[in-house]
């Protein structure tokens, strides 16, 4: 098996797992996991042969720009307190406690280089953490806050991974230097961010068709990623203000082709790009077992020593956190997402997964110091990474789902689906002001204008039918249902119809082209 059918593997599995995940209550990026533990096994199948810096840039953008979509710059400001708890202070408590343990149990470990490893595997996988949380039906608050804690906690880390490595590598470590670093990193960052943004916005405008939008949107988030890399800026952070920025401003509400087709292909890029990058989480286990060799019993002590860190110091900061926050918000009335229970500080706790962020920071680390020495105990530190990564990805991903059932976590369909009812009502409110509006400055006949103000009601109550009364919603449910027999049997005269001009296609004489064109008509007239 060579490198480029390895690819393929991966990408049938990331496609075939979210099935069999659904089917048995897993999450497919544990799944894909598995299978490059199971594919790293077999001796016929090939190191994967990446080069180590250009993990990051070929995943992360993509991935942290599918997650962003799904998110709002208002979700994130509201909850800028719990995130900050998360993504930026717990990630400089748990990098210490990983260093300061680290240093003390692996014999001569330099401290630059116990900083790095605790830098490394500090930050929750973003991926694998909204990835699972979305198939559990968690409260849409938790939901929020694993979001904004793993799309901001790579920023922190990675920062923090620089710094050590650098000091590891020149032997010199400056503080106000580190500080400084971070701060131009982020300013810098924010900077192209919203430049790129700016700019994107402005092309998708000018651009006008669906496809070549989508085809800048998949170019952007690399774009906006190498850029601030080049600047000495944080990629990541620079993706999610791009991605943050083109979520706010360029959303154009009639522009419903572009809408549909986008979320349809970046739902396939983020099933394949997540698939294959938990595949090569797996797949990387062989570098693990090579550093291990005649030394099993020693490095598995010292990476489950720190796994335990790692897992303890997240529950022991949650609780306290979590507690502050409560007390904030009750004294404040802070407008934030936070868990209201112990159950739900508990499930936070345990959807601390690692993943791909951590793995290719560990595969980054530098062979070498400027001296020309090894660096200090380099095959130890990625050991230990991949301890962590299988502990916390594969044991905690597989047992969330179990967890969560146990502690009765859900949720909150009824106020959901209140929120969806509001919505419903603007729209249907919206649409008959619009028609009040047509009806002044046109004459509208009578019939035309109650006809009209029917369908400005249904509007809203195909939308969610709690906003009619009881006769209404046996009225619109009849609707449906000689709606659905009529689409039923129009959906067969089309499929009909398809049959035939396909058939066409291979007639002697027939015109490819002319056969698509009239076939495409007929696969819109069958979305309509």
């Amino acid at each position: 098996m060579d490198q480029l059918a390895l690819l393929f593997v991966l990408l049938l599995g990331a496609v075939i797992s979210v099935p069999v995940g659904e089917r048995f209550g897993l999450p497919s990026p544990v799944l894909m996991t598995l299978l490059g533990i199971a594919l790293a096994l077999p001796d016929f199948v090939p190191n994967v042969d990446i080069p180590p810096d250009l993990i990051l840039p070929a995943l992360l953008p993509p991935l942290l720009y599918a997650a962003v979509r799904r998110t709002s710059w208002r979700q994130f400001a509201a909850n800028k307190r719990p995130i900050f708890l998360l993504a930026v202070a717990l990630v400089f408590v748990t990098t210490l406690c990983v260093a300061v343990v680290a240093h003390a149990i692996v014999p001569g470990l330099p401290v630059a280089a116990a900083v790095a490893l605790g830098a490394l595997i500090a930050p929750p996988d973003p991926v694998a953490a909204t990835a699972v949380a979305g198939q559990l039906g968690l409260p849409r608050r938790l939901v929020s806050i694993l979001e904004g804690e793993g799309l901001f906690n790579d920023v922190t880390a990675i920062v923090l991974y620089h710094v050590a490595i650098a000091a590891a590598v020149s032997g010199e470590f400056s503080v106000w230097r580190a500080g400084l670093d971070l701060v131009l990193s982020a300013v810098v960052a924010v900077a192209v961010g919203v430049a790129l943004g700016w700019g994107a916005n402005k092309l998708l405008s000018l651009l006008g068709d669906a496809t070549l939008q989508i085809g800048l949107t998949l170019l952007v988030p690399f774009a906006s990623y190498v850029l601030a890399e080049e600047l000495h800026g944080s990629g990541v952070l620079s993706v999610l203000v791009t991605a943050l920025f083109l979520a706010e401003y360029a959303v154009d509400a009639d522009d419903v082709v572009s809408r549909l087709a986008g979320h349809t292909v970046w739902d396939v890029v983020d099933t394949l790009v997540t698939g294959v990058a938990f595949g090569l989480v797996g797949l990387e286990l062989h570098n693990a077992v090579h550093t291990a060799s005649s030394r099993w019993g020693e490095l598995l002590g010292w990476a489950g020593v720190v796994v335990a860190v790692v897992v303890l110091v997240r529950l022991l900061w949650l609780l306290p956190a979590t507690w502050l926050t409560k007390r904030l918000h009750a004294l404040r009335d802070y407008d934030e997402d936070i868990p209201l229970s112990w159950r739900e500080t508990v499930v936070m706790w345990w959807s601390g997964m690692r993943g791909v962020a951590t793995v290719a920071l560990a595969l980054a680390i530098p062979l070498r110091t400027d001296t020309g020495a090894p660096f200090p105990d380099r095959d130890e530190i990625v050991f230990i990474a991949f301890g962590v990564i299988v502990a916390t990805l594969v044991l905690q991903g597989l047992t969330l789902p179990r967890l969560v059932r146990r502690l009765g976590v859900r949720a909150d369909t009824e106020r959901e689906e209140e929120f969806e009812t509001q919505l419903a009502a603007r729209a249907a409110r919206a649409a008959k002001r619009r028609l009040r509006e047509i009806e002044s400055v046109e004459e509208l006949p009578e019939e035309l204008s109650e006809q009209m103000n029917r369908r400005a009601f249904e509007i809203g109550l195909r939308i969610s039918p709690r906003i009619g009364d009881e006769e209404r919603r046996e009225a619109q449910e009849n609707r449906v249902r000689r709606l659905k027999r009529v689409r039923r049997i129009q959906g067969e005269m089309l499929s009909a119809a398809r049959h035939e001009v396909l058939a066409a296609r291979s007639e002697p004489g027939a015109d490819p082209e002319i056969v698509d064109r009239v076939l495409r008509h007929l696969d819109v007239r069958s979305l309509r």
